[in-house]
This record gives structure tokens, sequence and C-alpha cells, in this order.
């Protein structure tokens, strides 16, 4: 007769995550490091319980808001370079809701998120329940079923049997890298609190592994064929070149045959900035040195990107011969726009690749052509960064002595506005897999959330924080999510903020204003106002003082550098605030396709339509 054991299903959902675990680095540690949690009626009762009793082993840390705390679990997957999962878990209604902003962020990003909400009776006995948006013709939907869009795997739990399929299958999703993204299980009030008899082997300890798919033999042969045959390859490195581990490997390749690399925005980590095969970052928001070698590539490898625009110059970057190789352990991706596929993990197919190409190697010319590029690009680079007697800094100032006074440990932490473009061009990163750019999602609000994350992410086996997340964050993203600075405040997980404020929605009111339309409600100035000539101050540091931290206003570039070694000294979260230009921007990068009215009477607006349609003329066609 099988074993079984008596549970109530929340009980048995917790008691199944706790037996989940992982290695990383040799070392078994549990797949589910912890639960960020907003208890309410439909979760309070059932599911609180069941995670009060092992909360020494599950640690569950309570949020301030449903988006920033599943946010925070995000941040934390993407340090963990996907080997370790956050949870996440709120009532239902609006505590449901606010959480599908992160898990967009984390689809988009291809991270790994459990997220457990509460769900409306499925007897239907007492609706409708407070909280609950009732569907008329469809009285079985609630608001979770909005989870749908945004979620890899979805499942509603109605029978407490539910679970010893959907729980498995939930981590299969999670873990394999093909199709990675966040799970979504919905607990109806009532299905919680029933007891059933489990079988006792479902809650046997199991230890997971990343699976690590080769690729097909006829693949890797074609693939060899079409870079033998190139003179201008190049290669890009995306978001599974990090989580795959490979970002060594990569270097060693590019050196060795002789092709130079860039990166994606989630793939910016993997090496160094100085590194001899590397020459900056891709795309849109990427260097000039990239682009050129894009604009004259005969074969791209595409090794772990799923090629969106803001990497793709919105498809304008590349000749209308340029030949791709996808390697990607999705089939989907590998696919796109025509490519030979080269479908499997990153690390196993550049050992294979390698393996294949024998004592081939790219012309010399190529790798010296790429290093004067980016040569030449570092020397712009030096002038746009070095100090001058503006009123007020650049970001691309601001970040040099920011970058400056970071250690090799800490992690750059950033998201939504004008600091992506302006870090993944500036930031020169010491160490890898030591910067974050959530850019998938563009999600304004992750940064100071996913900071808290890469904080927890940093905690040893001893407690103690090795490094810290350095947060660089507008004063937009800044008003729309700041609460986990009080979280990390009342959790002790350090870390820097730094917020530049310039007065609004900056880069934005750079793309309304390049595209001709007037300034228009995207910087503060331009906005509807009580008083526009004289808009509220928001003082950041005070606020963020109420908050606990220790905070400081920054009043020149000069003083930025002593208050980045006094923010490196202090015991808890530090905030820093300096003020910087909304209108000065690094140069560089590609051009971008967006909507322009095809009739106004503004000359320009007609002159931005004239720039469009010629820049669509150069577009790749394909899927």
């Amino acid at each position: 007769m099988t074993a079984t054991v008596r549970l109530t299903m929340a009980q048995a959902v917790v008691r199944y995550l706790c037996a989940q675990y992982t290695e990383i680095d040799g070392e078994r540690v549990p797949l589910f490091a912890g639960v960020f949690g907003i208890f309410g009626h439909g979760n309070v009762t059932c599911l609180s319980e069941a995670l009060e009793q092992v909360q020494d082993q599950l640690p569950t840390w309570r949020g301030q808001n449903e988006q920033s705390m599943a946010l925070a679990a995000v941040g934390f997957a993407k340090a963990k370079l996907r080997r370790q999962i956050m949870i996440a878990t709120s009532s239902v209604g609006p505590g449901a809701t606010n959480m599908i902003t992160a898990a967009g962020t984390a689809h988009a990003n291809r991270l790994p998120l459990l997220l457990l909400a509460g769900d409306t009776f499925v007897n239907r006995l007492p609706d409708p329940v407070l909280q609950q948006v009732e569907h008329f013709g469809v009285p079985s939907t609630s608001v979770n079923d909005g989870f749908r869009a945004v979620s890899r795997y979805w499942d509603r739990i109605v029978h407490p049997a539910q679970i010893l399929s959907s729980l498995p299958n939930a981590l299969r999703v999670m873990l394999d890298p093909a199709d990675c993204g966040p799970a979504f299980i919905g607990l109806p009030q009532d299905i919680q609190e029933i007891a059933y008899d489990y079988p006792a082997r479902f809650f046997e300890e199991k230890t997971w592994t990343i699976p690590r798919p080769r690729p097909a033999r006829d693949e890797v042969a074609a693939a060899v064929d079409m870079l033998k045959a190139a003179k201008t390859p190049l290669i890009i490195s995306g978001g599974g070149v990090r989580y795959s581990g490979a970002g060594e490997a990569l270097a060693e390749f590019a050196v060795k045959r002789g092709v130079p690399f860039t990166e994606t925005i989630a793939g910016k980590g993997a090496v160094v900035h100085d590194h001899p095969a590397y020459t900056g970052a891709m795309g849109i928001e990427g260097t000039d040195a990239s682009k050129v070698l894009a604009e004259t590539a005969d074969v791209v490898v595409a090794i772990g990107t799923r090629m969106q625009d803001f990497t793709t110059g919105s498809w304008t970057t590349f000749g209308p011969e340029t030949k791709f190789i996808n390697i990607n352990a999705a089939r989907f991706d590998a696919s796109k726009h025509f490519a030979q596929p080269v479908v499997g993990d990153a690390l196993e197919c550049l050992r294979e690749l390698d393996e294949a190409l024998g004592d081939w190697t790219c012309d010399p010319a190529q790798m010296a052509r790429a290093q004067g590029l980016y040569a030449e690009w570092n020397k712009g680079l030096d002038a746009w960064q070095a100090p001058d007697n503006a009123p007020v800094p650049s970001y691309a100032q601001v970040i040099k002595v920011v970058n400056d006074h970071a250690t090799e440990d800490d992690t750059m932490v950033t998201a939504a506005g004008g600091l992506p473009g302006e870090t993944a061009k500036n930031w020169r990163v010491k160490a890898p897999n030591t910067y974050d750019l959530e850019f998938g999602f563009s999600c304004m609000g992750y940064e100071i959330a996913g900071g808290w994350g890469h904080a927890m992410a940093k905690v040893q086996a001893d407690g103690t924080q090795k490094g810290v997340p350095i947060v660089l964050v507008g004063d937009g993203s800044y008003m729309m999510m700041n609460s986990d600075i009080y979280s990390t405040v009342l959790t002790g997980h350090k870390m820097i903020v730094v917020v530049c404020d310039n007065g609004g929605f900056g880069v934005i009111n750079r793309l309304q204003t390049g595209m001709g339309v007037p300034g228009f409600n995207c910087l503060l100035k331009d906005s509807r106002l009580k008083d526009r000539a004289n808009p509220l101050h928001v003082d950041f540091a005070a606020h963020a003082r109420a908050m606990g931290a220790e905070a400081r206003f920054v009043e020149s570039l000069a003083d930025l550098g002593e208050a980045m070694d006094w923010a490196q000294s202090t015991d808890r979260t530090t905030v820093l605030v300096i003020e910087s230009d909304a209108y000065k921007w690094t140069d560089g990068g590609a051009d971008w396709y967006v909507g322009v009215p095809e009739i106004n009477e503004r000359e320009s607006i007609r002159e931005a339509r004239a720039r469009q349609e010629a820049l669509r003329d150069t577009q790749r066609r394909g899927v």
C-alpha cells in the first residue's frame, strides 16, 4: 500500500517546495531561496499558516507592494543566473493584479519566478466575495486569468490532487532554458483548506539540474560551413551566454578564432570592458564600433539572444546580404529572420562549434579593424565622461564617477528611462556578471526592487554580504516605486541608490522632441501644473531618510566621489541624490523604428517622418 501524508492543499504546496534543491558551483542549496509575501484574505488563513511552520527553512520576507516584491524576485533570479528561484504570493484582487507587471518583466527576460496568488471560491457559495471582479458570461474567470498572457506556465488548482502534476510541471518550465519564465498557480481559498492523502514520495527531496541540450550535428556542420566562408564575421553575445555560464568560453573562442564580439543589453557583463575581442554594446544603445561592424558583417553569430529591436536597430543595422547563425536553447529564437539555427545550450554549442572548426581562423584584419574601432570609441567615451564647467552634470559624467568608486563585487542595477542607454555605453564592467539592466520589459520601478533581490543574492553562507548593488535610478522611476528602500533597511540588505534627478521623464522627452513634437507632459516643466515656472522639488534625500536609509544630496559632480566613498562605508542602504542634465546624451548607436504621424502641419514632424521613411527603406524583411 502506498504511504500517504494527510495535509491541506496549502500545506502540501509548501512542503513540496521545501523539498526541492539545486546545485550552484558544486554546492547543494534549496531551489527556492525564500518567499516574498503580502498576506490578505486570499492567502493569510491557509497559505500563511503553512509558511509560518517552515519559516526557518523557507524564509518569508514581507514586501511593501506586490509588484515590487515580485520584481525583487526577478532581480534575485537574474543575480543567481536562473539557478535559484524566489516565490511571490499575494491575495486575490488588486494584490494579484499588482504582480502582473512583474510577471511580464520575468517573461520578457526569460527569468524564473513562481507566483502563488489567492483566488476566489470554486464552490461560489459566497460570491461575489471582496475584491472579486465578476464576469457575467464566464463565472469561472477571475483576475488571475490576466496572468495567462505573461506566464510561461499557468494553472488554477480546483482540486487538491492537482498539485501532484501542477507543481512539477511549473518547475520543469522554470528550469528549462528554452521555456524559462514565470509560472503562475492560482490557489482558490476553499481548496487551500481541504485535506488530502498525498503520496509520501511526492515530498521526497529532489535535486534539480539545469539541462544542457547539445545541438544537432547537421546544424553545427551548416554553421561551420557558413563561418569558414565568412570574411567579416561578428558575434553577438546575449543573455543566454550569461545564464549558460558560457562567458569565458565565448571570450576564448573569439580570441582563438579571431572573431570580434559585441553584447546585447541582457548579455552585457559576460566579459569585462577591456577584453581584447570585445567591441562594446550592440544596437540602438550600443557603441559606434559595434554598429560599424554589424553593418559590414557578412555572417553574424547570435548567441543566446532573442534579437529584439534595441539589438537590431529595428532590423536596420545589418546589410541586406548578411547571414545569421542563431545559437539558442529555444528553437523559436534560433529560427528568427531566416537564420541557420543551432539549437542547444550556449556553452555546449560553442564547444562543438569550436571543435568542428578545426584550424580555421578569421582573417586577422577583421579583429585588427574591430580593435581600432573600439579604441576610437573609448577615446570618445573618455571625452564624454570628462568633467567640464557645466552647471549640471550629464549622465555619462555621473556614471563615470560611480563606476570608478564601485568595487569588483558590486553590481550595477538599472532599468527604464535614460540610464539604460547611458549605462550600456558608459558603464565599464570590472568583473563578469556585475551588470543588470532590465530592458527586456523596460519596467520603470524595477531598479530599487531589483536591487533588493540582488542584495539578497549577495548574502554569503556566513551571513555577510559580498559587495552591494549600486542602483542607478532616475527621478521618474524613483517616484513610481521606491518603498523597497524601506524593505532593505528592515531586512539588513544594503544597497547604494544613486538618484539622477533630471526633472521628469528625460529620455522619453528626448524621443518626443526628436520626432518633432514640442516637449509635452514628459518633463515636469512641460506638464500641466499649478505653477509651471516653479514646480515643487522633491527632496529625495529627506524622503529616503524618512524610510530609515542614510542619504545625502550631492551638490556637484566634484563631490560625488567622496559621497560614493561614504556610501560604501555605511551599515545600511544609502541614497545619493544628484541633479543631472535632461538634454545631454552620449552619442552613438543604431536608429530606431517608431511611429511618426503621416499627416501633420508642423515642419519638424514632417521632417521626422521623412527620416523615418528613409530608415524603413533600410529594414530587413523577415520573421
